[in-house]
């Protein structure tokens, strides 16, 4: 049986196991903890050198990034044509989305929530005010962005169905809920995609898979070991 390897605290993740589980692909979870460096083990690496999730291991072959993991399970289990559009220019607005994310979405909402959530937790204390204030006029740079160049006026990003790109999309911004910070609040057209993004998927399906991240902040955690400590301490370097 196909094996996903995940935690579902990321956001990648969260993007594999909702689109497995909403289009009915049977798969062996294994969960692989993030903050107990699981992802370090030996065994781990016979299925990712890279030591990152999520991760994919269908009989002998085994995959990495979570773009290429979506794209095998679009072509392998010959998933609805919404998705990952035959028509030309839709696939490619698509790959626009999923190419653009990487350095927009992704990473400015991954630097609120690491100062908002990780910094406290790693350093025992909070991100310095100036920091986080830059950081969120960061996001809403990019929100501006999105709703301007790819949500435009659409139900969607690609037109009148959910496809990848808001898929992706969406565990992004879901990061930035979860660390307390209300993106939605006072942009009705975001709110509204965000809706439709949900129900589209499936609320129970949503929450099911939200239910970690949207209860992190108040979750007693577990001291961190010495190698995750500096692994985690040396991220919050790189969004410096």
């Amino acid at each position: 049986m196909l094996q996903l390897y995940l935690d579902l605290l990321s956001q990648p993740c969260r993007a594999v196991y909702i689109f497995a589980k909403k289009n009915n692909i049977e798969f062996e979870f294994k969960l692989v903890t993030l903050f107990k460096g699981d992802h370090h083990n030996p065994e781990f690496k016979k299925v990712n050198l890279l030591h990152k999730v999520p991760s994919l291991k269908d009989g002998d072959f085994n995959l990495g990034e979570s773009i290429a993991i979506l794209l095998y399970l679009v072509r392998k289990f010959d998933t609805p044509d919404h998705w990952y559009p035959a028509d030309l220019e839709k696939r490619a607005c698509v790959d626009e989305y999923l190419s653009w994310q990487h350095t927009s979405v992704r990473l400015h909402g991954s630097k609120i929530f690491w100062y908002k959530c990780m910094t406290p937790f790693v350093l025992g204390k909070e991100m310095e005010p100036e920091k986080m204030e830059a950081a969120l006029k960061e996001m809403h740079t990019i929100l501006d962005q999105f709703e301007e160049k790819f949500l435009q006026d659409k139900p969607f990003i690609v037109g009148n169905e959910i496809s990848l790109a808001d898929l992706v999309a969406m565990v992004e911004l879901m990061q930035v809920i979860g660390s307390g910070v209300d993106i939605f609040k006072d942009r009705p057209k975001l709110d509204a995609w965000h809706e439709r993004v949900e129900a589209a998927l499936g609320t129970d399906l949503f929450q099911e898979a939200h239910k970690n991240l949207l209860a992190f902040r108040t979750l007693k955690k577990e001291p961190l070991s010495p190698q995750m400590t500096e692994a985690m301490k040396a991220v919050l370097l790189r969004f410096k």
